[in-house]
């Protein structure tokens, strides 16, 4: 591994998705302080979200990871992979060893429903299934049964989105994406031609983007049936902001829309909440609750249970209602709001501890929203290293090596991060794919140990 210039201070970033990268970005962007940046990373793959959330059909999103790229190529920039802090380093020892230590670790866990039945097998987090067709490796194991009729999709963000596209696009368009192998193969298998997306308010309050929303139907081809009553007089739209102005003109034009022209179809369903999941070791079916939309008097809405019920047969259901941080051992950390509490990005009651990210704000915005919050966040650090007097306290960057090596015989550098990439591409190359991933623990460290042989 190549050895970084000299710098006059030393920042550890522990996780390397967007916000770890614009994190980094931003301080080696910096006159002065000269600052090394050591990016550190759980998975032997960099990029986070980019690389296992973003959905395979969407290459111009991903296509940020070449911005990333740029400033992996920093002078004063390591990427440390496969290095867990809480398992094979400590937070303490990280403070020992950097003027700073920031974390982007966002914000990994699923929100839960709490209703009956939600554990029943067939029912999953879609933050699993976002894993597994994107090769992620800690969720490479799981499998879904897609060999029934109706799927269930609970949320309306884009997330929600992600899966009932992927769920009904031809397997023969995914092919030319760099959908993992084994989400391809099983999608050729499945047999689901109807997937119901249920939002608990109205669509003038869902969260998916426009763009999420009009291209619905374009890439997977299917009917896409929204119910023209629930979307209210056209005059009602005009005071509404522009984002749900344009998601309701794209929900009209499918309202209205012939839906006879494919055998697959998506129903966007609002005011709708899950009560209940039933089934015998196996969910068969799920009890919905009708909702109507009350004025709390402040400019805010809420969606109020009418009692009223419907079961609905679904062989599978999965839930998309959003993400929530975990605690980092030994960090302040906020369970309800899921956060690590902090000011401007400072840890309360942290020792040069910072945060950016969804671990800061929570699980809000787009990638891009990450680089204006990491920038916020990197302003709060120079002003504290200004007020640190005496030099850096990081010992030279070859004895950092050293000791992460001695903790993780296994650790992946840039040069290991390279022959996984490369290899991806080789193997997608004569598919017409960009990458053709590798998604195992053992076939990704594999290929990155090539270069140290």
């Amino acid at each position: 591994m190549p050895n970084p210039c000299v710098a006059d201070r030393a920042v550890a970033v522990v996780g390397s998705g967007p916000a770890g990268f614009y994190t980094a970005a931003a301080l080696l962007a910096l006159p002065d302080p000269l600052i090394r940046v050591d990016l550190y990373e759980r998975l032997p793959t960099p990029w986070g979200l980019v690389r296992a959330g973003v959905a395979p059909d969407h290459p111009k999103i991903k296509s940020i990871s070449a911005q990333f790229t740029r400033t992996a190529g920093h002078e004063r920039f390591r990427w440390l992979g496969n290095v867990e802090v809480g398992i094979d380093i400590t937070r303490e020892e990280l403070l020992a060893r950097y003027d700073a230590v920031v974390y982007c670790v966002g914000s990994p866990a699923d929100r839960v429903l709490g209703i009956p039945g939600e554990d029943l097998p067939g029912t999953a987090a879609a933050r699993d299934f976002v894993g597994w067709y994107n090769g992620h490796p800690d969720f490479r194991a799981l499998t879904f049964d897609l060999a029934v009729r109706r799927a269930v999709v609970i949320g309306n963000g884009n997330v929600a989105l992600d899966v009932a596209r992927i769920l009904s696009t031809p397997p023969d368009r995914l092919a030319a994406t760099d959908i993992a192998d084994h989400a391809l193969e099983a999608l050729r298998g499945s047999r689901i031609d109807d997937v119901l997306v249920i939002g608990r308010r109205g669509p003038a309050q869902a969260s998916f983007t426009t763009p999420e929303l009009r291209e619905l139907a374009d890439l997977t081809g299917a009917d896409v049936v929204v119910d023209p009553r629930q979307l209210g007089p056209i005059g009602d739209d005009e005071h509404l902001p522009h984002g749900p102005r344009h998601n309701l003109e794209v929900l009209r034009r499918y309202a209205t829309a012939d839906h006879a022209s494919s055998d697959r179809r998506i129903t966007l369903r609002f005011l709708t909440s899950p009560v209940e999941i039933r089934g015998e070791g196996h969910v068969d079916s799920i009890v919905l609750g009708r909702n109507t939309l009350i004025d709390n008097g402040d400019g805010t809405t809420q969606a109020v249970d009418t009692g009223e019920r419907e079961v609905v047969s679904a062989g599978l259901v999965l839930r998309a209602v959003g993400y929530r941080g975990v605690p980092i051992l030994g960090v302040p950390f906020d369970a309800r709001a899921g956060i690590v509490p902090n000011r401007d990005g400072r840890v309360e009651g942290g020792d040069r501890e910072y945060v950016a990210g969804w671990i800061k704000r929570g699980p809000t915005g787009i990638i891009g929203t990450n680089g204006q919050c990491a920038a916020d966040t990197v302003r709060t650090i120079v002003a504290d290293l200004a007020a640190q007097p005496g030099p850096s306290r990081t010992p030279d960057p070859d004895s950092i090596e050293t000791w992460l090596r001695q903790r993780q015989p296994e650790l992946v550098d840039l040069e290991g991060w390279a022959a996984i990439d490369a290899a991806e591409r080789r193997a997608g190359e004569p598919l017409g794919r960009p990458r053709v991933k590798l998604s195992t623990w053992d076939e990704l460290l594999a290929t990155a140990r090539t270069v140290h042989v």
